[in-house]
């Protein structure tokens, strides 16, 4: 049996200001015919689907349609589990019809722990089952935590990393119980494990947009809860490709598109999973598949000499290429964009964004507030106005771990 696993897809994602559609609709065409030519078998989706809870029309068109292309190919099952980045409601209303399609969404942790528990029929003899699915999605604070007055925020993050593992624990020994129930009639099913989750060693980019899913380090998952169980572990959330614990079969796939001129370098896959079974058990072959650049990003970063000549060689390539600058001169550059916009006209570069330190180290030494906000990111904003209100440094763990838990409250709500 093949499978192939993908997540943090993000459609509607858009990089200062431009919007991506055309990016995500090629991924999407590519996907699906990768699935074809692979005979993939089951097609796991670990999360954030969309970039927002309210996804617009479009990208909620490019999803159906890929779903619709999916089911003309060979491949017999989808599972779609939510990320943080996703409403349970927008991923669920349409989840009776999916079901009679094979595709099987979980949006959020179900009353009933059997319900994250799937059952992969063949679709030529539903007595046979290909595989158990721990389909479990993104575990919000309030679904794995009950609040008591007075307790501390350590002791409430602690709370919450228990409450993940005892979830993981009872969907894990669900899976196992009919793993063995069902050995009685046919060989033995793999299991296979979803997550959205940040595991404590992950690895990140910087900008990339991936926060702490829980407040404070205590949010990161010990990888010891996913091992021994599962023949395969498909995770979402972190979007550089990476093994867990140095471990075949527990794997980020990472997303698929570079989210920030930050992951402009990384080498995007898709990871194909074949599982074989025989007399020592099940096992797990991995390959990545490794998914084309379909709009191309630079940063560049220097002085104005070392910036015209990147610019320069990357115009002879004669490619397409957004672009990211970074002036790092000692000279103040006050029109620094538009020189820039001048030095790509007719050619196929176009600027998304430009960072002037020198001028903004400039502007704030002057004690000036006028730095564009687009420059920043949320974390930069907080931090300056820590500095300009020049707040007590026995004051600002305390306040930077109060922002952290509104971020969180924030990201979460749906």
């Amino acid at each position: 049996m093949k499978i192939l696993h993908t997540s943090d897809w993000h459609i509607g994602k858009q990089l200062y200001g431009f919007k991506r559609y055309p990016e995500f609709k090629a991924f999407l065409e590519w996907l699906s015919n990768t699935i074809e030519e692979q005979n993939i078998d089951v097609l796991i989706v670990a999360g954030d689907i969309f970039d927002t809870n309210t996804p617009s029309l479009q990208a909620q068109e490019l999803y159906f349609e890929f779903l619709a292309r999916v089911h003309h190919t060979k491949c017999s099952h989808v599972v779609i589990i939510a990320g943080n980045h996703d409403s349970s409601y927008v991923l669920e209303a349409p989840k009776t019809i999916l079901r009679t399609l094979n595709i099987h969404v979980v949006g959020s942790a179900t009353e009933h722990i059997e319900d994250e528990v799937l059952l992969l029929k063949d679709s030529s003899n539903h007595e046979f089952v290909l595989a158990i699915v721990c389909a479990v999605p993104y575990l919000r604070d309030r679904d794995i935590r009950n609040s008591d007055a007075g307790e501390s925020q350590s002791d409430k993050n602690q709370k919450t990393i228990e409450g993940i593992q005892q979830h993981y624990q009872k969907v894990f020994t669900f899976a196992k119980n009919k793993q063995v129930e069902l050995a009685k009639t046919q060989a033995l099913v793999p299991i296979i494990a979803t997550g959205h989750l940040f595991t404590a060693g992950g690895k990140t980019t910087e900008n990339d947009g991936v926060r702490d899913l829980y407040v404070g380090n205590l949010g990161h998952i010990h990888a010891d809860m996913l091992k021994g169980v599962a023949d395969y572990v498909a995770l979402g959330h972190l979007h550089m490709p990476q093994k867990v614990t140095h471990s075949d079969v527990m794997r980020y796939c990472g997303s698929p598109l570079a989210m920030s001129f930050g992951e402009a370098e990384q080498n995007k896959i898709v990871c194909m999973v074949e599982l074989i079974s025989d007399l020592c058990g099940i096992s797990a072959q991995v390959r990545e598949i490794a998914v084309p650049k379909f709009q191309k990003l630079h940063s560049i970063k220097g002085d104005w000499s070392q910036i015209e000549a990147q610019i320069s060689l990357l115009k002879k390539t004669k490619e397409s290429y957004w672009l990211e600058v970074v002036y790092e001169g000692k000279e103040v550059r006050g029109q620094l964009h538009q020189e820039l916009l001048t030095m790509v006209e007719n050619s196929n570069l176009q600027i998304l964004h430009t960072k002037n330190n020198q001028f903004q180290n400039a502007v704030l030494q002057q004690g000036s507030n006028t730095i564009h906000l687009q420059s920043l990111s949320e974390n930069d904003v907080f931090n300056r106005l820590l500095e300009l209100k020049k707040i007590p440094a026995e004051q600002i763990d305390e306040l930077k771990e109060c922002y952290e838990i509104a971020l969180q409250q924030l990201t979460q709500h749906n």
